[in-house]
């Protein structure tokens, strides 16, 4: 409050002071979005955390931006710093504050039949993956009856755009135009990954060809994706349906088949909704 009454306070006889006052919201709006952003990165972490130094290079501020930013969550309880190390993870309060909103997602109701039905029938792991801002969410995670599954990802894990097979799908299901935006804001988280926007896009491109997209290297090593993405009414890319499997288990024949089941599974979870 005290910064926006100097600044209205600083207006010459020349300026518009209602000119400064119409600048204060906007100002306020970039301050909350840096918060969010910072909020998103370390969400990211989950429970070990970010270093300080990663949530500089994944956002593009400033140290002293950020520093100032996560001191403000620590005091409002939003953020916490890990004992004994340089790294800030949620604070607790987030999901107390998440209490408010007990009931299901309606995606999730709705595509809780069709993930049971596509585990069963190929016996492999099954995630259901949502898109949020500039990341994707990991919101549901099936075994199957294989005796070896893949557990690459657990629910609530949050990757950038473009690393997942499930991220890939979904940016394939957008406009190109939308897609290679979202890549160039996430182009400093990429690298974590080991992925590269030329490397992502040449990803997407095979995906739109194909129909789905198929992750030759999953994330965990020996492993393979196949993911099929989700539309909702207003024809955005809403979400992801993967299968992930033994490599040796998705051979070339076997690919066709569990991508046949896989679009099948999105497509009736598009129908439903």
């Amino acid at each position: 409050m005290q910064r926006n009454k100097s600044i209205i306070g600083a207006a010459t006889p020349d300026q518009d002071p209602r000119q400064d006052l119409r600048q204060s919201p906007r100002q306020g709006a970039q301050a909350i979005r840096r918060a969010l952003a910072v909020l998103r990165i370390l969400a990211a972490g989950r429970e070990n955390g970010m270093p300080l130094r990663e949530v500089v290079r994944a956002t593009g501020l400033t140290r002293p931006t950020v520093h100032r930013i996560i001191h403000v969550l620590i005091e409002e309880g939003i953020v916490e710093r890990i004992e004994t190390s340089d790294r800030f993870a949620v604070g607790r309060q987030v999901p107390e504050l998440a209490l408010a909103r007990q009931t299901r997602s309606k995606l999730l109701v709705v595509a809780e039949r069709s993930l049971a039905e596509l585990s069963a029938e190929v016996g492999d792991t099954v995630f259901l993956t949502t898109r949020t801002g500039l990341d994707t969410l990991c919101v549901s995670r099936r075994l199957g009856s294989f005796p070896i599954q893949v557990l690459s990802i657990e629910v609530g894990a949050r990757r950038p755009l473009g690393v997942s097979s499930a991220g890939v799908a979904i940016l394939a299901a957008l406009p190109a135009r939308e897609a290679r935006a979202i890549l160039d804001k996430n182009a400093n988280r990429l690298g974590s990954y080991k992925a590269t926007v030329p490397a992502v896009l040449e990803q997407i491109a095979e995906a739109r060809r194909r129909g789905y997209n198929l992750r030759d290297k999953g994330l965990v090593e020996g492993t393979r994706s196949i993911s099929a993405w989700v539309m909702g009414r207003d024809g955005q890319a809403l979400a992801a349906v993967t299968v992930s499997a033994l490599r040796r288990r998705l051979n070339p024949r076997r690919v066709l088949e569990v991508a046949e089941a896989t679009t099948h599974a999105a497509r009736s979870i598009e129908r439903t909704l």
